[in-house]
Order: structure tokens, then C-alpha cells, then sequence
């Protein structure tokens, strides 16, 4: 029999055993929310295969899914699925303004961390990022609420305008430097961040903070950024 799995979001568990049919979403077996912008079923674990699998149930919103490591990452669109084949997965997405975030854990004798998702969802393993010292102080700016979580949870994502305040920068740095980063991590092959050629996708700054918190591009380590960045601000001028 397929070993049974277990799902933490917000400080709650719920067990998933053969022969579990398990969705989340605004109304599921695991309800996310009531944000209007979710599915009610967006998410589907399910068997197959002699394999439990994790599937894109909805038509508009997608989830980037991580290994515990954030060395192997996948975008699941809309109607892809990918099995789950790691001792815990990190299954991060947006919808409206907020990001959420729940953990899938399975036994521990899956594959290990230098196996690769295989799936219709499309997956990479990934590189060490190279990010100049604003990119990496833009990024934990939007990402602040998603990163101070203490378990998979939920986090607002501030408008450009709110994140340029917070940094101290003219709106017209803010939005420079984030055109930068996304054009660096969409010529690295990271889904979502660019529209058609030449328009900017819609929905960025949500898809930006999914990919570097799920990857560990940045982390809670990296909020000293932050309150390094008010001190500075509030220096007085020489």
C-alpha cells in the first residue's frame, strides 16, 4: 500500500492515506482562504501509479513546488502534475495580493534531494544566483510578510509603490531595479516573470517572491537587509 502523507499549513497537519482523494483551495479539504482571487479546488493529491501526485487543478493560478533544499524547482501551470517523490516539498503561490505557502511531507526513504521532479510541469535544478546588494534588499523588501512566517503560512505582497516607501527609493529606482532582477531571472529560465515581447508580465512582484523564497534565493537570514537599510536612512548626513 502507498505510504500515507502529511500536509502543515499554518500550524495545522492533515494526513492524507490511501485511498485519499485531497484538495486545497478556497473550498477544499484544505481551505487556503476565502480570497475570491483562489480556486475553490486548485490544487489535487492524489494516487497514480503506485505514486502519490500533486496536480494543477484550476484554469487560471499557478504554484512553484521545491524540494526542503530549493535545488529542484517546478512552475505547475494549469492542468500539469508532478509526482510527489521527495521527503518534503514546499508548495508556494499567489492569488491577488497575497502569497501562500503549505509543506508536503512523505517518508523519509523517498529520493533523496539529487533526484529530478519529473512531471508535465516543468521543472529545473537550480544555480546559485548571482544578485547585486539592491536586488537582494528589493527582493526581502517584497517578500518581508512571506519570509517572518514561522510555518508555511500566508504573507501580503506590497504594491511597487508600498515597497519603494519602505525602501526609501523614488518610484522610478524601485521599478529600474526590479525590471532588472526579473529580466536577470528570465534570461536564467525562470517562468513568469516576462510577458510578451516586450510587456511585463502582470502579476511579478508575486511571481518574483515565489520563486526566491521557494528556492532559497533569500531567506529570513537576509532580513537584516532591511534594518541595515533603515539605519542608513536614518544616519544623519555628514
Amino acid at each position: 500500500m502507498i505510504a500515507p502523507l502529511r500536509v502543515e499549513f499554518c500550524g495545522e497537519w492533515y494526513d492524507i492515506a490511501h485511498p485519499a482523494d485531497f484538495h486545497v483551495g478556497r473550498e477544499s479539504d484544505l481551505v487556503i482562504d476565502d480570497n475570491p482571487y483562489l480556486h475553490r479546488r486548485f490544487l489535487r493529491i492524489h494516487e497514480d501509479f503506485g505514486l502519490w501526485w500533486l496536480s494543477n487543478v484550476g484554469t487560471l493560478l499557478s504554484a512553484t513546488v521545491t524540494d526542503a533544499s530549493g535545488q529542484v524547482q517546478a512552475w505547475l501551470a494549469p492542468g500539469a502534475r508532478l509526482p510527489i517523490v521527495f521527503p518534503q516539498l514546499s508548495v508556494m503561490f499567489s492569488a491577488g495580493s497575497t502569497t501562500y505557502e503549505f509543506a508536503i511531507h512523505g517518508p523519509k526513504d523517498y529520493y533523496g534531494t539529487s533526484s529530478a521532479i519529473a512531471g508535465s510541469g516543468g521543472s529545473t535544478t537550480i544555480e546559485p544566483i548571482p544578485l547585486t546588494s539592491s536586488q537582494r534588499l528589493l527582493i526581502v523588501a517584497l517578500a518581508e510578510q512571506v519570509l517572518t512566517q514561522a510555518s508555511p503560512g500566508r504573507g501580503e505582497i506590497p504594491t511597487s509603490a508600498e515597497a519603494a516607501q519602505r525602501l526609501g527609493w523614488p518610484m522610478t529606482t524601485f521599478n529600474r531595479k526590479l525590471d532588472n532582477v526579473c529580466e536577470k531571472l528570465d534570461k536564467l529560465g525562470v517562468a513568469g516573470l516576462r510577458g510578451a515581447r516586450g510587456k511585463l508580465a502582470t502579476n511579478r512582484r508575486q511571481r518574483l517572491v515565489e520563486y526566491a523564497v521557494a528556492t532559497r534565493l533569500v531567506s529570513a537570514d537576509d532580513l537584516y537587509l532591511l534594518e541595515r537599510n533603515d539605519r542608513d536612512r536614518s544616519a544623519p548626513a555628514v
